[in-house]
């Protein structure tokens, strides 16, 4: 790697990892284009680590032009694809811009990819970051997702995802295209945009709001500390084999109603609530736990195997869900300026409203 398009990099995985790059390939340089939605910001993108190496280009990955142009004025030799719509909820309530970012894009990406490498392709690469909801959901006692578990999406997010991997794969076996897919489990961590479930848990709780769960809240998911994310796509780039796919995940498996009690938990200890009157204890943060109507084709459980990874490339989490979260709650309450900022500007609230005024 001497030249790097990540797209999506003012995202929240997109932004750790050119964080992470940064201080692990002291040579690299990062073209990072990224259209600057609803969830990436350039707030995301402050007080990087050597930022004279770093080059933000407001784009959409739809634009072939644009992106033909970057790849060669910046001789890149390897592309990082985070760019996606992501949120289920967001795409149950829209399903277009999912289609148009995560498939147009893509194909998009992967065109521009094979044209201006041409047919000598020695020293690049195309990564694509996918996710585990491709697989569907499974059931109590299923095994893990393994890479060969067939696909079965239930989302339009899902579907979208699933089919930019069956692009990916595509190019990698009707072009010789030097591809990798990596499918990771839900991240948490430092940057994450306040509408998904750790960070909105952790503002609404700092506000004295409900807490909303859906259902029951015992739809179980795999968490995997987004640093320990980027530390796999750093490994797959430099020592995956072409045309391969790794599962990613945390080995963190529990419900989202145990996540949210933790979370309260670690509230209670590091920003603990006034006493509702005097001379009583503190009031609990688990308190505003409110259940929801379930939102349509919940997943039930996600899960990854991901012994091809650690078998291959030697790579396994280096945080738990005990000492992430507690890394996660604590950047996020050494940084509410960066959520007052993130959730005045952009369409936060009116999202809220719209997804759960009626549930």
């Amino acid at each position: 790697m001497k030249n790097v398009l990540v797209t999506g990099g003012a995202g929240f995985i997109g932004s750790n990892f050119v964080r992470y790059l940064l201080k692990a390939e002291p040579q690299v340089k990062i073209v990072n284009l990224d259209a600057l939605t609803y969830a990436g910001s350039l707030e995301n993108l402050q007080d990087l680590p050597n930022p004279s190496r770093h080059i933000f280009v407001r784009g959409d990955i739809c634009d072939s032009k644009l992106v033909d142009r970057l790849m060669r004025e910046h001789a890149i030799d390897t592309v990082v694809h985070f760019a996606a719509e992501s949120h289920v909820d967001r795409s149950i309530l829209g399903p277009a811009p999912f289609i148009r970012t995560n498939l147009v894009g893509t194909f998009t990406l992967l065109e521009v990819a094979r044209r201006v490498w041409g047919t000598q392709r020695i020293g690049v690469r195309f990564h694509h970051v996918s996710t585990d909801e491709v697989f569907g959901s499974l059931m109590p006692t299923d095994p893990p997702f393994r890479e060969s578990t067939p696909y079965a999406p239930r989302s339009p997010y899902a579907a979208s995802k699933a089919g930019s991997d069956h692009l990916v794969r595509a190019y990698f076996h009707t072009y010789g295209l030097p591809v990798t897919i990596t499918n990771c489990s839900n991240n948490y961590g430092p940057y994450q945009f306040p509408e998904k479930l750790i960070p909105l848990m952790i503002l609404n709780a700092l506000q004295g709001k409900p807490l909303p769960v859906y259902g029951d809240g015992r739809q179980i998911r795999d968490w995997v500390y987004v640093e320990d994310h980027c530390e796999a796509i750093h490994l797959v780039l430099r020592e995956g084999r072409p045309g391969e796919t790794y599962n990613v995940g945390g080995g963190n498996q529990l419900s989202n109603i145990e996540l949210v009690q933790k979370i309260c938990a670690l509230l209670d200890e590091l920003r603990p609530l006034a006493p509702s009157h005097p001379g009583t204890a503190p009031a609990k943060y688990a308190s505003l736990i409110t259940h929801v109507a379930d939102r349509p084709g919940h997943d039930r459980r996600y899960a990854m195997d991901i012994s091809k990874i650690r078998a291959e490339l030697g790579w396994s989490p280096r945080h738990d869900i005990e000492s992430g979260l507690r890394a996660t709650v604590e950047w996020y309450l050494s940084h509410l300026d960066w959520v007052a900022k993130i959730s005045q500007a952009k369409d936060f609230q009116a999202w809220l409203n719209a997804n759960y005024s009626n549930r």
